[in-house]
């Protein structure tokens, strides 16, 4: 059997457990979504979503790309949390990176990587954003600081969206929080984003609202 049809029996043998455990499981997976996260994170193979939260399908969301990031002039993951937001209600949005990230190193290299150049140059931003910062660490944890200062920009960019803002004033939620994965010990680490703080102190340029927040 090869690895792609592996594949196929593995399904098989899932989709069985899942009846033996509970004979109603895919009828009511298929009634509908209502997940409480929306998880935005790194394409890399070895960071799933679902698992390393512990959650099942439907518990969560999930937007992936490299290096997890979030641009906001990327249709994509602009209408993931707009749709997350606005459809799905979901109460917490998570940005999770994580240590040894390739495309983190990649921007840290000086090197004309082709058409990862512009995508890589929202690393490089974050970056030359805490350049002082990042120069004063030896090298190795220069690449960890970077992944952590990475995630808490794009949930920067996530707060600075017209969905969250309007939908946190009018109702409460969603709050945006910060992660990294640490594949060498399989712990997720909150980076302890202060949500609300943030807002307060965007708020002057990147309302959308015309409203205070607090």
């Amino acid at each position: 059997m090869t690895p792609y049809e592996k594949i196929f029996e593995n399904n098989r043998r899932w989709a069985e457990e899942q009846l033996r455990s509970d004979p109603e499981y895919f009828a009511k997976l298929s009634v509908e979504q209502r997940p409480d996260f929306l998880y935005i994170g790194c394409s890399d193979s070895r960071v799933p979503a679902n698992q390393i939260m512990g959650l099942a399908p439907g518990d969560v969301f999930v937007h992936r790309n490299v290096a997890n990031l979030v641009n906001n002039v990327d249709l994509n993951v602009m209408s993931v949390i707009s749709y997350a937001v606005q459809t799905l209600d979901v109460k917490h949005i998570i940005v999770c990176g994580h240590y040894g990230c390739g495309g983190v190193q990649a921007a840290m290299q000086p090197k004309d990587l082709g058409i990862l150049n512009p995508w890589l140059r929202n690393i490089r931003d974050v970056y030359r954003l805490h350049k002082a910062e990042l120069d004063a660490i030896p090298d190795g944890e220069r690449y960890d600081r970077l992944v952590e200062l990475n995630v808490t920009e794009q949930c920067i960019n996530i707060i600075k969206t017209a969905a969250v803002q309007k939908s946190f004033l009018n109702r409460g939620f969603p709050t945006v929080h910060a992660w990294v994965f640490d594949m060498r010990n399989g712990l997720i680490k909150d980076l302890k984003l202060d949500f609300r703080e943030t807002l307060r102190n965007i708020q002057q340029v990147y309302d959308l609202t015309g409203s205070r927040w607090d």
